[in-house]
């Protein structure tokens, strides 16, 4: 399925005083939680709600490159894509911005559980078209 097909899901962020580190800026660890939120509110919000109920997705791999930093009350989005589906993995690529700032890229790669075996399922091929635009 072509990448330039794939549905983006922009997933607003809103940044915590927790989040905030010593050097008075979000802490780079707080990106990954952003990141895992946003993947799973693309599916959540894309895929039917029977395919919701019936997969769960654990992150394997995650790999982020800090471009900004972000601040308190910053206005944040995590722009979501998923780039292909092979088996049951999917690999995505999240861009988070502020406004037109880029602060971070970020490619992960996760895997599809049947919510009731736990173990990895590969998606059916109507539900992958949804997030495609097919």
């Amino acid at each position: 399925m072509p990448e330039s097909a794939a549905i983006r899901h922009d997933h607003p962020i809103s940044v915590d005083p927790s989040e905030i580190d010593f050097m008075g800026h979000v802490n780079n660890a707080h990106y990954l939680k952003w990141v895992q939120d946003a993947v799973i509110a693309h599916w959540q919000n894309i895929a039917p709600p029977q395919a919701v109920a019936e997969h769960l997705w654990v992150a394997l791999k995650h790999e982020i490159t800090y471009r900004k930093p972000a601040f308190l009350d910053d206005q944040v989005i995590a722009s979501v894509m998923l780039e292909k589906v092979h088996g049951a993995r999917a690999f995505y690529e999240t861009i988070i911005r502020r406004g037109e700032d880029v602060l971070a890229e970020v490619k992960s790669s996760w895997c599809c559980l049947d919510a009731e075996t736990l173990r990895p399922a590969r998606l059916a091929e109507d539900i992958k078209r949804r997030f495609f635009g097919s």
